[in-house]
Formats: C-alpha cells, structure tokens, sequence
C-alpha cells in the first residue's frame, strides 16, 4: 500500500500545467512541489536500497557510463546510467545523456524477464544515431526527453507576444522535411543531464532529478547552418532561459513516474515548452519483433488529422467510426487493416504517417491515478505484460515506429523495424504555438510550469 507521503508527493507534483508565482526559483518551485517528502529521504551516495518491508528491496545506483562532448560548453563531459530496482523485479536503467530511458526490464506472467523498450548499448551509439545533432533529418529519439518543444513545429517559425507589448517571430532549425522536430537539431536529448541533490529514496520508491539549463536563444544558428539555411537571418532559437527539473521515479507497484519542473528564468521573455519522454514500447520485448498484435486502448474520442507534412491541421475529429478509434482496446494492426474505404480522411492520414503519428485529444474523464487521468493502456496476449498511461497533458502522441527501417543495431544486438515498438508521448499538441484554438504551451517570463506522466506495468 502505499504511503501517505507517496499521496502527499504525488497531489503537490502532478497539478496540471501549474503556473507559479513570478519571480520563485526553479530550485524553490522544486522544493515547494516536492513538499519534502522526497528531499528528506535524498542521499549523496551512489547506491542505496530500502527495506519495502515485505522481506525485499527497493534500490538505486549510479555508474559511470562514458564521456561525450556536451554542445552548450563545447567541453567533454562525463555521463552516468542510474539503475532503479523494485522489489517486483522491474528495473529501469536511465542515463544522464538527454535524460533517457535506456531499458525497463518487466517480468512477463510466466516470471520471464524482457526490456520492453527499444534502445542502443553504448553511448556513441546514442551520440551518434539517436537525435544526431549535424544532420538535418532526425533521429528515432529513443527514451530521450524531448525539448524545447516535443513534436513538430510548422516551418520551424512561430510568434509570440513579449512583455513589451510587441509580437516577435521565432525561427528554429527545420529537421523533419520543412518543419522543426523535437526542439530541433540539438534537442534536449542531445545534451548531458545534471543530477540535483543525491539519489531519492523512501519506503514505497526510489528515483533521481536530472537538471538542464536551456539558454535565452537556444537552437540559434546563422543561416549558413544545416536546417536555418531558409531563414536569411539565421535561426533566432528559442526565446528565454528556461531550468527544467525532471525527477524519475520508480515504485514497488511497477509505476515509473516523471515529474518535470519547469522555470523560465528571464524576467521580460516569453518562451514556448512542450515536454515529453520519447519511449518506445514493445510489451513482448525489444528483440521480439513486430508489436503490431499488441492490444492498445487510448482515451480519446477526438483526434487532430494532419496534411502532408504531419502538421495538424487544426481541428479536432472524432475518432468513432475510423481506424483511430482506440477507445475499446484492439490490436494495432487491426487499426491498420481497418481501411475498408482508402479515399476517407482517417485512411488518407494512415498514408502520411506510414501508419499512426498522430496528435489524440485525451479525454479529462475517466479512471485517475493521484490526480492523473488514464490516457492510454497497452497489453501483450503472449507475455501478459501490462502498461497504463496516466497523465495531466492534454494529448498523446501515438507513434508506431513508422521509420525504423533496419538499419538501428538496438541494445541486444537486433535490428530494429517498422512497427517493432509504438510511443505514447503525452504532451501538448503538436504545432500549438501556431495554432491558437489548442491549448497554450506558452510560459510566461518568471512563472513555472509542472506536470507528471507515469507509465505504470504489471503482468
């Protein structure tokens, strides 16, 4: 059962896009959501453990997992690979590199272990190939924190109304054919992670907060540079110093929570912050192949179809009726093979995606988890390996591995393909800057933002 601390912890963290007082330091803010209850139990050692009191333990421990060159300072930087156990036997390996996920080891029902999420072996595999920072074409972003600005943005250009009283445009790197992916060439997950305070432990869950410091002009490039060729004065990046503090937890009920804190630092900029982690799932394991017989349900009667180049287009469809329609679960593939008329809507925007990689408009009703709605749930017939997404966003992005085309060596050795494994990034819609009737992802100069997403699993 959990504790009333755990309650306490989870009702201050997951209020829904927060807005604190002006002028609060992100460390304050950090300190104020996380109510002490975690700050208390933090210790400066690499490795700790606690009794759960059921004869097995929670534990946590850090290691050094290589060296690479951080772009912000240009120096080379040290990373580190946390490793959270519970007493359940699931185990979550995350690197201080972009703050990713490297690997969740779940047992099946049949008390058989699998990583159920893709990933690479080594750091120069993610340096090189996960969100490649001197191509303009991507990367397949595995377990990273996406940022500044999760998911896509239309011409790599938005607007934004600062505190003198002007509308300023912004222009960041175009990554994703003519639109900005993911924050760009040199996203969040691009950049070495800092730990803040020691490793956290209590009697119900163990964890870590990474910190990065995202400058004023982040993303800024002249336009002689790959992706702000388009723009003749360069790319501007994005505006405002933001600080962003995001704590990984692991529990004895197998929920992996993360918990993001964000504070823009400036005193007169305006910025724009989508955040999100950009897992992929495969239940039956990251070596299993296909994930398409998967059963998937999503909490969503709506979603937002996009145009050729996967920009929403700025309504809201419902979902009943089409091959989005997830609201009882089903398999993907029978999503897919659900194109009975391929000149409707919804089969037109299998077509661009290549499959799903699509914004759905998550219902606020439903089950909730302490303060946190059900988005989406996903469960695995061989393996009986469950996943529930619970979260405060407005929306998830469901991706189902569409551009994995063989060519990515993962973690154990295999190649990785199309539909191996599916996301469910809970963030803002995609494109909301520009698109001014979906929820805001602006924050204001001064003020705070926090939200929460927990993958929970079971079998």
């Amino acid at each position: 059962m959990r504790t009333e601390g755990r309650h306490r912890y989870l009702r201050a963290v997951t209020r829904t896009r927060i807005l604190a007082r002006a002028g609060i330091s992100a460390a304050a803010v950090a300190a104020l959501a996380l109510g002490g209850v975690l700050a208390a139990a933090r210790a400066p050692a690499a490795s700790h453990a606690v009794s759960n009191g059921a004869g097995g333990q929670l534990s946590i421990t850090k290691e050094y997992f290589g060296s690479t060159v951080e772009p912000y300072t240009g120096k080379l930087t040290p990373t580190y690979r946390y490793t959270m156990t519970n007493a359940q036997g699931v185990t979550i390996q995350l690197l201080s590199y972009g703050a990713t996920t490297q690997a969740i080891y779940v047992p099946g029902s049949d008390g058989q272990v699998a990583d159920v999420v893709l990933g690479f072996a080594t750091l120069a595999d993610y340096v090189a190939e996960n969100s490649p920072p001197v191509t303009a074409n991507g990367g397949p972003y595995f377990g990273e924190t996406i940022g500044r600005y999760a998911n896509r943005i239309a011409g790599g250009t938005f607007q934004l109304m600062q505190p003198d009283g002007k509308v300023h445009t912004y222009t960041v790197a175009l990554n994703n054919g003519p639109n900005s992916l993911h924050g760009g060439l040199v996203g969040f997950g691009s950049h070495v992670w800092s730990q803040v305070g020691g490793l956290i432990t209590t009697n119900d869950e163990v964890g870590v907060t990474l910190q990065l410091v995202s400058p004023n002009g982040d993303g800024a490039a002249p336009n002689t540079s790959p992706g702000c060729t388009s723009f003749p004065q360069g790319c501007t990046g994005y505006p405002a110093q933001i600080t962003v503090d995001v704590t990984f937890t692991l529990s004895n009920a197998g929920q992996y929570g993360i918990h993001y804190v964000v504070h823009n630092d400036s005193p007169n900029l305006n910025t724009v912050v989508n955040l999100t982690n950009h897992s992929y799932f495969n239940l039956a394991g990251e070596a299993s192949g296909s994930a398409a017989s998967q059963v998937v349900s999503i909490n969503a009667d709506d979603y937002t179809p996009v145009d050729a180049t996967s920009i929403p287009l700025g309504t809201e469809v419902p979902v009943a009726g089409t091959p989005f329609d997830f609201l009882r679960p089903r398999t993907i593939a029978s999503g897919i093979d659900d194109c009975t008329q391929p000149s409707s809507q919804a089969c037109q925007q299998l077509l661009i995606g290549h499959g799903y990689d699509h914004n759905w408009v998550l219902n606020t009703t439903g089950p909730q988890l302490d303060g946190l709605t059900l988005a989406a749930t996903a469960y695995d017939p061989v393996s009986g390996r469950h996943l529930t997404v619970w979260t405060d966003q407005p929306g998830i992005q469901f991706y189902t591995s569409n551009f994995l085309d063989g060519t990515l060596i993962g973690i154990s050795g295999h190649l990785y393909r199309q539909t191996q494994a599916y996301a469910f990034e809970t963030e803002d819609f995609p494109n909301a800057p520009n698109q001014p009737n979906f929820p805001s992802a602006e924050l204001f100069a001064g003020q705070t933002m926090t939200t929460t997403t927990i993958f929970a699993f079971s079998s």
